[in-house]
């Protein structure tokens, strides 16, 4: 295989890697909002770990792609994007568009969107 395409590839499975664990599903909405709510402290704050860590796997993914010369799933070109924002693009992304959005459908399918709605890109 040649290495211009296994580059994407190798986006795509950092992005599922960082986001759900090696070996692990991508998070429903609906295993989500239980992890929320399972534990009164703790899941909470799970829930917050494992949304930024879906959002950085999505911004490597896209850093990756312009890099390699393909277009980015966003871009942030300077604005301010960090860890903390992860848990209010999510929710605003799910209020903002609340049918078009199952309990089955992955946290990652979200937090993309909400990215891409807030961090377009130019060209």
């Amino acid at each position: 295989m040649k290495r211009t395409v296994r580059l994407p590839m190798l986006g795509f499975a950092l992005v599922f890697a960082l986001a759900a664990g090696v070996g692990a599903h991508a998070m429903t909405l609906r295993e989500f909002h239980t992890l929320e709510v399972k534990e009164k402290k703790e899941g909470k704050a799970y829930a917050s770990y494992y949304l930024v860590g879906v959002l950085e796997g999505l911004r490597e993914a896209s850093d990756t792609a312009r890099r390699t010369g393909q277009k980015p799933l966003f871009c942030v070109d300077g604005r301010r994007l960090e860890p903390s924002m992860a848990r209010s693009l999510f929710q605003a992304e799910l209020k903002r568009n609340a049918e078009l959005y199952e309990a089955d459908m992955p946290v990652q399918l979200v937090l993309s969107s909400a990215l891409q709605n807030s961090f377009r890109c130019a060209s």
